[in-house]
């Protein structure tokens, strides 16, 4: 079982992120979608602060804030995600839902690249064709 929870998580993953979506156009309809992002980001850190209180990890917070590696790199992720954000619910405000979602996802594409650029990762050839089929995917959902 252990060995299947990465899968279980991306799957809760992939669910919350489809009802963001989906929420996240309905509340959008005739609101500025850079506020709306700012008041989503104070609620999902008052949420996540109150995850951290309940399972008591909040004296890991010393270590983290005097590690300065990770300390740069969560920033940086912090601000990447922030503009991800922004551009997303810009994106949510002006399309489609079902366009929108798609393109979004290319971040999987992308990701990969990155992470054998960056990371040094390797991907097999089963794995290159899962990045051409999704971006095949992504293409035909998108303009079809």
């Amino acid at each position: 079982m252990a060995e299947y929870l990465w899968l279980i998580y991306a799957v809760l993953a992939a669910v919350a992120a489809a009802l963001v979506s989906i929420f996240g156009k309905i509340g959008l309809q005739g609101i500025d979608t850079n506020t709306a992002t700012v008041i989503r980001s104070v609620i999902m850190s008052l949420f996540l602060i109150m995850v951290m209180v309940m399972q008591k990890n909040y004296n890991h917070i010393a270590g983290i804030i005097t590690n300065k590696k990770a300390i740069l790199f969560i920033a940086l992720s912090g601000i990447a995600g922030a503009l991800s954000w922004l551009f997303y619910f810009a994106a949510l405000k002006y399309g489609k839902v079902s366009q929108v979602a798609p393109v979004d996802k290319l971040s999987v594409v992308l990701a990969a690249i990155l992470a054998v650029v960056f990371l040094n990762e390797h991907l097999s050839l089963l794995a290159v064709g899962g990045i051409v089929l999704i971006t095949a995917g992504v293409l035909c959902v998108t303009f079809g």
